[in-house]
């Protein structure tokens, strides 16, 4: 007769409490943190528009303010607020991943990945958003380009993302592996 061993539940759940202490964490820290993020938005966001553009940019990271057209007639900053930065658009994947892990911890690595995956998005999304309000500034100036770009199509660009990111990750995180 064979005596079947009982699984020790206290050590296999140990790694599977270390990655949700290790999710909220990290959302602890996203919020906690929003504003150090905020200024390496807005550095990203300078250094794209340094790259793209050549009528001067000039980034206050202490202001979360990135300056453009400095050489033009009309030059204009953005003021990056916490409700404009993307960091608040992560904590949603980064519960989802949470719950998912809960439920099912052998896709860990696929989870992680999926929420890597769609972090990027986000962050991509929202410098997309950010050179959104930038070009239409330049092309129908200050008041009504910030008004269609920041309202109208800025928003539309952030939702638009962020459904991207939520539908990446999900499948991302639920497909089969290939046979």
């Amino acid at each position: 007769m064979a005596v079947a061993s009982a699984p020790n539940s206290g050590m296999t759940r140990f790694p599977l409490v270390i990655a949700l202490s290790a999710l909220a964490a990290a959302g602890v820290v996203v919020v906690l943190a929003e504003r150090f993020y905020r200024e390496l938005e807005v550095r990203l966001a300078g250094a794209i528009l340094d790259v793209i553009t050549t009528s001067g940019v000039y980034v206050a990271p202490d202001r979360e303010s990135v300056y453009f057209g400095l050489s033009s007639a009309a030059p204009f900053g953005l003021r990056m607020t916490p409700e404009c930065s993307s960091a608040f658009l992560l904590l949603p994947l980064v519960v989802v991943t949470m719950a998912m892990l809960y439920f099912r911890p052998s896709n860990a690595k696929r989870l992680f990945f999926s929420l890597g995956i769609s972090a990027l998005v986000v962050v991509l999304v929202n410098q997309l958003r950010i050179l959104t309000i930038v070009g239409l500034v330049h092309w129908f100036g200050t008041d009504e380009g910030y008004y269609w770009g920041h309202t109208l199509l800025g928003s539309m660009v952030s939702v638009f993302g962020g459904a991207v990111s939520i539908v990446l990750f999900v499948w991302l995180a639920t497909r089969k592996k290939k046979a």
